[in-house]
């Protein structure tokens, strides 16, 4: 988690510390070349999207609250088709880091836009792009419903 700092006038996240260009909170650094925003609005799904070449951190405010699908493709890994489901922002500050092959996607399931800020370690290039995507139930269309009960 970072640190959410909360007083009378509304709340102060610190994202992240770079050095040379790279995030330090993680046991790795990830090197950051693009920060980008990206609007998720009600009932909509973003999913899913594969990079072979860039690392992504995510992080949604506390104040929104976006649900986030993982599945891990890459065949040499120890965690090879596992899938992790969460939710980010919700009154937590959380920075999530998305290595590369790791296959992934946002759902909104509810009533108002909400936002996902992010870095990644590439930057976006439309001649050779590092995009590659599953359809949004590859993994099944219910890891996109909210859990009832």
């Amino acid at each position: 988690p970072l640190q959410h700092n909360v007083d009378d006038g509304g709340y102060f996240v610190e994202l992240s510390r770079l050095k040379d260009g790279a995030h330090t909170a993680f046991s790795t650094p990830v090197e950051v070349k693009q920060i980008s925003l990206s609007q998720v609005i009600p009932n909509s799904v973003k999913a899913y999207h594969v990079h072979y070449k860039q690392d992504d951190v995510w992080f949604v405010a506390p104040h929104d609250k976006l649900l986030v699908n993982l599945h891990d493709i890459r065949k040499d890994s120890p965690t090879y088709d596992a899938h992790i489901r969460l939710v980010l922002g919700g009154g937590k500050a959380t920075a999530l880091r998305i290595p590369a092959g790791v296959a992934h996607g946002v759902g909104n399931p509810y009533n108002r836009s909400m936002h996902l800020i992010y870095t990644t370690s590439e930057q976006f290039n439309l001649e050779n792009p590092d995009e590659h995507r599953l359809p949004w139930d590859h993994f099944g269309a219910e890891v996109w419903d909210l859990t009832k009960g």
